[in-house]
């Protein structure tokens, strides 16, 4: 009984940070009212204990962690990454900014473990909070296991409604150039129209060749069984083979590599050979359950936290995330005119470290929705403006924020 009333706790607080950020157009970050629900539950009658009694303890994240960094390999198209290569370069930059601002003006403002534990969650999201969080148990250095959670929850706050801004402005930008190149082709159609000869020989039509039909009946993917046997545990059972490897290899490497970046690149390897499907455990029906235990195992890190700690967890918090967007803007404008983006195009790229997908995706639709006024128009800024945000946001918190966490996790 206790283990079922803590899951319906836990899952409560997960419903009404979802329903708070769909009511407010996704202004008001679902993490950000889940974390505050769980640090009042926890200051009032929730048990601290309450996340591993709802099944989300040591064993869970054990498999949990790992199987999702191979799963976000899945989600990365190589191809897409190649072409939009001036949006990686643009948000790899604005990481960089992030690092070198909060590294330098931070370090002399506050002391180095909390530079340490702030900065790798602000560049990219909930795994580099889980590697900082879980490195700093590590080190029994349980004074700042909040950091990393509060820096996950607050950062948002910020970002959302800072790239919806940057996407609105970028919008109308690119419907004045689209209502310009639509008047001029209206013009010159107009223009040719009236200067064509109605007298014209007679054209004999050529005979047509039949073309050959071509086979479309759709071809299986080398690793894939007919659907019948491509089931839920199949695609599990490929998930974990690939992750077992993974995990093998960076035992071979005695640490040298993380072995979560390399479980990251055997999720890409797997899926550009065609072994794992894309975003495997979304179609094995297990996503949404281990991101949500994965979430709840870093709010249950809020239960060392009393009002007494609050400033001064928070000053340092809001200092670094100011810092930090600062960093990101002043990177991404030095290089979005040589990179042929406008200056909200590219800081946009550069803001999707702050969150990923599928917020990314969610933020741009939502945009697109309200700018556009015909579905012509959405499609249009949809199509210009998506791909962009994608492989930003696949770009920094898929990898770039995988390797800062294990670079920092080496020297705290």
């Amino acid at each position: 009984m206790v283990a079922i009333l803590s899951l319906m706790v836990v899952m409560g607080f997960m419903m009404l940070g979802e329903w708070v950020s769909t009511r407010s157009r996704a202004y008001v970050p679902s993490v950000f009212i889940t974390a505050l629900l769980f640090l009042v539950g926890f200051w009032t009658i929730v048990p601290k204990n309450i996340v591993p009694a709802a099944s989300f303890g040591t064993a869970f994240i054990q498999i949990t962690q790992a199987v999702l960094l191979v799963h976000m390999g899945t989600l990365m198209d190589l191809k897409l990454l190649l072409k939009q290569w001036r949006a990686v370069v643009i948000a790899l930059s604005g990481v960089v900014g992030t690092v070198v601002l909060t590294m330098g003006i931070g370090r002399l403002l506050f002391d180095w473990h909390t530079i340490v534990a702030s900065v790798p969650p602000l560049t990219g999201g909930l795994v580099a909070a889980f590697l900082m969080t879980a490195g700093l148990k590590a080190q029994h250095i349980t004074a700042l296991v909040a950091f990393p959670v509060a820096m996950f929850v607050m950062h948002s706050m910020l970002g959302y409604p800072l790239t919806a801004w940057m996407l609105k402005r970028e919008s109308r930008r690119l419907l004045q150039i689209r209502h310009v190149d639509v008047t001029v082709a209206t013009a010159d159609s107009a223009t040719s129209a009236t200067v064509q000869t109605t007298a014209q020989l007679p054209v004999c039509p050529l005979p047509t060749v039949p073309a050959k039909v071509k086979s479309v009946q759709p071809q299986l993917r080398h690793w894939q069984l007919p659907a019948a046997y491509d089931t839920s545990a199949f695609m599990l059972f490929k998930v974990a083979a690939v992750t077992g490897l993974a995990e093998w290899t960076a035992q071979l490497a005695h640490g040298t590599i993380n072995q979560y970046i390399i479980c990251l690149v055997f999720g890409v390897i797997a899926h550009q050979l065609g072994f794992l499907e894309d975003a495997v455990l979304e179609k094995a029906g297990v996503f949404h359950w281990l991101m949500y235990g994965l979430l709840a195992y870093i709010f249950a890190n809020l239960n060392i936290v009393k009002i007494s700690m609050l400033s001064g967890i928070l000053i340092p918090i809001v200092t670094l995330i100011v810092l930090g967007v600062l960093g990101m803007w002043i990177a991404s404008s030095l290089l979005a005119r040589p990179l042929g983006f406008s200056r909200e195009m590219a800081f946009a790229s550069a803001l999707t470290a702050l969150f990923g997908f599928p917020a990314d995706y969610i933020v741009t639709h939502e945009v697109t929705e309200i700018m556009g006024s015909t579905a012509e128009e959405k499609q249009y800024l949809l199509d210009q403006m998506l791909p962009k945000m994608l492989v930003g946001g696949f770009a920094t918190v898929s990898v770039a924020s995988v390797i800062i966490a294990s670079i920092f996790l080496k020297i705290l």
